[in-house]
Parts: C-alpha cells; sequence; structure tokens
C-alpha cells in the first residue's frame, strides 16, 4: 500500500491492487524526487495523471494544493480503485475520473485546458515497441499544445532506455531517441531502473529567447 508523501494528506494511505501485478506505481524515492522538482508548480493549477494506475501522481499533486487532477484510466477495475481511492480521501470535488484510452481522441478532450502538468505513466511494453511508442510520443504532443506557457508534459520509461536489432551476434543495442518535433525536450533524470522525461510545449516566437 502507497502513501502520500506530503501535502494536506501527508500519510494518508493510497490503495493498491492486493496482487500487485496489475500497476506499477512509482518508487516513493522516484515521486519524492519528481515532486521537489514540480515544487511551486502544482500549487493552484491543473494536472492530467494519463495511464493513473492507482491515482497516485495526480492525488499527490491534489495534496500538495493542486487545483483539480483529470485521470484517465481504461482498466475498469483499476478504475473502481481510483474512485475508491479518491472518495476516502475526500477528493470527489477536485478530481475527474475518465475511463478511457489515454490514446484516444475522448482522452484529449478531457484535458484541463490550460493543463499545468501532463504525466503520463504507460507500461512499459508499450513504450518499447516501437509503433506505439510512437503513438505515445505524439499524444504527449498533443496535450503539450494544451499546456500553459510554463507547463510540463512528463514521461516515465525503463532505463536504460534502448531498441535491440538482429539475432545472436548479430543482435545490437541502439539508444531510443526521446526527442520529439513537437515537444522542446526532453530533460532526463535517472533513478535506478526508471527514468523521467520531462518536456515543454515548444516556444513561440515571443517566448524564445
Amino acid at each position: 500500500m502507497l502513501r502520500v508523501i506530503a501535502g494536506d494528506l501527508k500519510r494518508r494511505h493510497i490503495q493498491t491492487p492486493p496482487d500487485g501485478s496489475t500497476t506499477r506505481p512509482l518508487p516513493d524515492r522516484v515521486r519524492t524526487a519528481l515532486f521537489n522538482m514540480l515544487s511551486g508548480h502544482y500549487e493552484g493549477h491543473e494536472v492530467l495523471d494519463c495511464f493513473a494506475g492507482t491515482g497516485s501522481f495526480g492525488i499527490e499533486c491534489l495534496s500538495r494544493g493542486a487545483e483539480r487532477a483529470v485521470f484517465i484510466e481504461r482498466d475498469r477495475k483499476i478504475g473502481e480503485l481510483i474512485e475508491t481511492n479518491l472518495r476516502e480521501l475526500g477528493l470527489r470535488d477536485r478530481a475527474e475520473l475518465v475511463r478511457a484510452d489515454a490514446l484516444s481522441p475522448s482522452a484529449l478532450a478531457c484535458c484541463p485546458r490550460p493543463a499545468h502538468i501532463v504525466f503520463m505513466d504507460p507500461p512499459y511494453p508499450l513504450m518499447q515497441a516501437p509503433a506505439t511508442r510512437a503513438r505515445i510520443m505524439d499524444r504527449l504532443a498533443d496535450f503539450a499544445q494544451l499546456l500553459d506557457d510554463d507547463g510540463f508534459a512528463i514521461v516515465r520509461t525503463p532505463w536504460p532506455y534502448a531498441d535491440h536489432e538482429g539475432e545472436g551476434d548479430e543482435k545490437r543495442r541502439t539508444e531510443v531517441d526521446l526527442e520529439h518535433p513537437g515537444l522542446e525536450g526532453p530533460e532526463t533524470h535517472v533513478y535506478g531502473s526508471t527514468a523521467i522525461h520531462w518536456y515543454m510545449k515548444p516556444r513561440s516566437d515571443e517566448r524564445a529567447p
């Protein structure tokens, strides 16, 4: 069972699936590092938590003062778990659960306008397959267009992050390039076997230095 790290709900429990196999919550040390870097960027803002799992990212934002969080989760049972967590933590009036594929048009339609933080935590197999990885990065770029000028789009991947091509002695390891023409970044932070990649929407001529 997870706990909220800080804020109004500090040390309150976040329920997780009993078998631990359906979701892959951020480890406490990664959440702590991530929210230390986000300090000053959740208070009074709206956030989007995609592939939400238990909802721990969005719940942590709400505990620390976010105005509203939208959770996108396709799995019905995990969606029910998010609903339970929001109800037991008294967050239903500041949260919206959307039961949809995070890559679907309905997910994009439900993104706050503007959002200040978009967090995507897709299953690792989706990020390791080139075709679905491209779809995720395209959708991240779509979400980034709905950020305010100082907002962040963040995605989690396994680490080291590489494609492996060929067979046997001919097998080659190629690092995955996570640059995207619709995004400014990434700034990558590595925590053992996981990495967090930070992006912003591309600067307009008015914002460019």
